[in-house]
């Protein structure tokens, strides 16, 4: 039975990948040649569009990943292309599949690999190690794979299934790997190639059909969020009040960090919450006044404009009438406002989003927020996140999925990992990602707009995974939409809480 809701497709890793594969020929009866032959064509015809002319290389492994590209390379010499076909072991290295395409091989043999055979060629096609490879390539392959990165400025490089030295299941790179200008990849999309490092690897995927049949074994724990994920977003009806559609309370605030909640209430007013409250400063009160036409405002005590911890009784008084809590925005990290982000997320029986500050107040201690009633959702970016594990952003970035899935289990909360290649995982394993491709997004501010967001739709008494998906995407989508009209170098975090009811529009079309 599938565990992934039906708004995520299937990202299977190897493992899962490589029981698809043995089902298929075991019950299904299509033999591992056909697939190969299949793949390999596909591969041929990738280059065809990526270099339509000129001599290709294909640099070939001893697995089935090989044989991939050996296939590659008959289906080009059929077609008139010139192809050096090399081997980084022996011809009896290669055992089954892979043997019998080396024995269908038209034209010249392949020849031991060389670095000075990749120069002046059109195309490279990388099929040296696939999708079951994890941890560090080991020579021949370093070596060749450090080949292919030198003349990837002048060729175009094609990664077969995955780039070589990436992890397929997690997109891990612990040591050198092909940076591709693009990946063909079989069946389904996985992991490694929309998590980064290794999405940054891979270039431009495309996923191709082999034949594999629809309901094999297996249940994947990652998927890519896809737009049906909207289709559930609770929609206003004609019976619709104010508060029916939802009562957000935004905490946070501080001198110099005034636009952070502006944006975050915002936003979640334009994501179709139907009422928002910020608790800001008092002594800043009268910025917000005036920013804010649409969101309520409650003044709180404040130390030189920080927040303060008896400040917390009076949000807790609201908490009984509001739906859901984003807290963090432009906090700052004054011991009092630390102090009074880690009372109210202990204290607030509803759901809780915790950004910025919000988070840092609970930096190394995240098992405490397990301790919460009520749902809770994290909205760290890498370096916020290795605060919050007591580690640092490096470890972070070269283990995404790991350290997402980590923080979410040890705070029992939705960890929403921000980057080009967001993770939304849940404390179960299971874990969204998110297509990305929105560069307009890198810019102050977005942060607090993605926050706005799932607090509106935690407002709705959404499941907050669902919240937190579906906020990930609409914001993604507001980004590509208004650079597409405005160009994304000049996009400002405002455009983007315009665009959002256009974004969630089009997705719910």
């Amino acid at each position: 039975m599938r565990s992934l809701p039906n708004w995520l497709d299937p990202l299977p890793d190897a493992r899962e990948q490589r029981a698809l594969d043995e089902w298929a020929i075991a019950e299904r009866g299509i033999s591992g040649l056909e697939l190969m032959e299949r793949a390999g064509t596909g591969l041929a015809d990738r280059v065809g569009s990526l270099a339509p002319e000129g001599r290709v290389v294909v640099v070939c492994g001893k697995g089935n990943n090989g044989g991939d590209g050996l296939v590659a390379a008959r289906v080009l010499r059929s077609r008139g292309r010139q192809v050096d076909v090399r081997l980084l072991g022996s011809r009896e290295d290669l055992r089954g599949d892979a043997a019998t395409s080396l024995g269908r091989l038209p034209g010249a043999p392949p020849s031991s690999f060389a670095a000075s055979a990749l120069a002046g060629a059109a195309a490279i096609i990388d099929a040296i190690l696939g999708t079951g490879f994890a941890g560090e390539p080991r020579e021949p392959a370093a070596g060749a794979i450090e080949a292919i990165n030198a003349a990837g400025s002048e060729s175009i490089v094609l990664a077969c299934d995955v780039p070589s030295g990436v992890d397929a299941s997690s997109g891990e790179v612990a040591g050198v790997a092909v940076r591709a200008r693009a990946t063909v990849t079989f069946h389904a999309g996985k992991p490694g190639l929309w998590i980064d490092p290794g999405k940054t690897h891979a270039g431009e995927v495309s996923v191709l059909d082999i034949g594999i049949p629809a309901g094999g074994p297996g249940d994947p724990r990652t998927g890519m969020i896809a737009d049906r994920v909207a289709d559930e977003i609770p929609r206003r009806g004609r019976a619709s009040t104010k508060f029916a559609a939802g009562s957000v309370l935004v905490c946070g605030g501080s001198r110099g960090l005034t636009g952070a909640p502006c944006l975050a209430s915002e936003s979640a007013m334009r994501a179709g919450a139907g009422y928002v409250t910020a608790f800001v400063p008092a002594s800043l009160n009268p910025i917000f006044e005036s920013r804010l036409l649409e969101v309520m405002t409650a003044p709180l005590p404040d130390t030189n404009g920080s927040l303060d911890p008896v400040g917390v009784e009076q949000v807790l008084e609201r908490v009984e009438r509001a739906d859901a809590l984003v807290l963090g925005p432009g906090l700052g990290r004054t011991p009092g406002a630390l102090e009074f982000a880690r009372q109210l997320a202990h204290d607030a029986r509803l759901p809780l989003l915790l950004d910025a500050d919000g988070l840092n107040a609970h930096a190394g201690s995240l098992d405490w927020l397990a301790e919460r009633e009520a749902p809770t959702v994290l909205t760290p970016h890498a370096g916020e996140l290795a605060r919050l594990l007591d580690t640092d952003s490096a470890s972070v970035g070269a283990r995404r999925l790991e350290s997402a899935r980590e923080a979410s289990l040890r705070a029992q909360a939705i960890v929403v990992l921000k980057g080009d290649d967001t993770l939304v995982a849940r404390p179960d394993g299971h874990v969204a990602v998110n297509r990305g491709g929105a560069s307009a997004l890198a810019t102050a501010g977005t942060g607090d707009v993605l926050s706005g967001v799932i607090g509106a739709f935690l407002a709705k008494r959404m499941d907050p995974f669902h919240a937190a998906c579906a906020g990930v995407l609409v914001h993604s989508r507001a980004g590509l939409e208004i650079a597409r009209e405005m160009g994304p170098e000049g996009v400002i975090a405002s455009d983007v809480i315009a665009a959002l009811p256009h974004a969630r529009a089009s997705l719910e079309s």
